[in-house]
């Protein structure tokens, strides 16, 4: 076969092909579209793909009924992840409450930064591995761990130590490539249609797993910024409005269950931190249902009001929770 002359630019001709070169051009093209999967993590890549026209999706509500007979949150000091963890499920009514037999797990840890677990910039693999056990034991059939990370992805799953937790408490790691964001209605004021990680349509369960932080432009980083994580695109454009924009987020994404990881603190130079100095040990974790209150209750170990962090009264005010944490039905142990 003959190829044909094809101007590429004013004065650049594109070479003409012999039928073998053409026929080992095509099978190169043609042979290299599918999904890596390798050492318990799944790698999507970022090779853009012909898709039909995709349809607005909706999440999911992920929230479990509301039960009188339990606290709303309960707050567990102790030495060990795990130990805490178990306490202060059993406290909110034991892991059959939320998960049951067949269900695909979500668990969303903060794993924004290349940092290890020690700087307290990403959620501790502990929890992360401990709540991916509690979700096998009570049967789910899948559990995944994501995030859409800040640094390089896998590097901060690396690092952060959560990648190999997850791998050996029998979960699933999932770094989502350009292809696995689904255009999402998320009804928010400032947020309308924004690109979500897929697998937010695609499980029956979301368990929240954030940590407590410092941050330089919200004052802090707590459950309800946690989810920032689900989003692709320009997230940073959502900063111009961030207060606003974590209300629209919380609202959109109503958890099966939030576990706040109080284990370090970063009290400093968040949400990235870097230096051992801003990190102090509370050895603390708070279980709740309710994202609004443990965020107040949270403040205090970052030395902040209500009245600092605006966006707790935009949540109130949209009925995701109260502030007034004391008002609600508390647990408190030391494990």
């Amino acid at each position: 076969m003959t190829g044909h002359r094809k101007k590429h630019a004013p004065g650049k001709v594109q070479p003409e092909l012999t039928r073998r070169q053409f026929v080992r051009r095509v099978g190169m093209l043609t042979g290299v579209s599918t999904v890596l999967v390798g050492g318990g993590v799944w790698l999507h890549g970022d090779e853009p793909v012909r898709r039909r026209e995709e349809q607005t999706l909706k999440l999911k509500e992920f929230r479990v009924d509301p039960n009188p007979l339990h606290p709303v949150m309960a707050i567990v000091h102790g030495q060990h992840v795990e130990s805490m963890l178990r306490e202060a499920v059993h406290r909110l009514g034991g892991m059959e409450r939320f998960v049951q037999k067949g269900d695909r797990v979500l668990l969303k840890p903060n794993v924004g930064w290349d940092r290890m677990p020690e700087q307290a910039a990403n959620t501790g693999p502990e929890l992360v591995a401990a709540m991916a056990r509690l979700c096998r034991e009570a049967g789910a059939n899948v559990v995944w761990v994501t995030d859409v990370s800040l640094n390089d992805p896998g590097r901060c799953f690396f690092r952060s130590g959560i990648e190999q937790a997850a791998q050996e408490a029998h979960a699933r790691v999932f770094l989502p490539g350009k292809n696995d964001f689904l255009p999402t209605d998320m009804g928010g004021s400032l947020l309308k249609i924004w690109p979500v990680n897929r697998l937010f349509h695609e499980v029956d369960k979301v368990i929240n797993l954030p940590i407590v932080k410092h941050h330089s432009l919200s004052g802090c980083t707590l459950a309800m910024k946690n989810w920032y994580g689900v989003l692709g695109g320009r997230r940073n454009q959502l900063h111009q409005d961030i207060h606003a924009s974590i209300v629209d987020l919380a609202a959109a994404v109503r958890p099966t269950l939030t576990v706040m990881d109080a284990v370090r603190v970063l009290k400093h130079n968040g949400p990235t931190g870097g230096s051992l100095d801003d990190v102090q040990r509370e050895d603390t974790l708070i279980a709740s249902l309710d994202e609004v209150a443990l965020d107040s209750y949270c403040l205090g170990y970052l030395q902040l009001r209500p009245e600092q962090v605006p966006f707790l009264a935009k949540g109130e005010e949209r009925g995701l929770g109260t502030i007034r944490w004391r008002d609600l039905n508390v647990s408190e142990t030391q494990v």
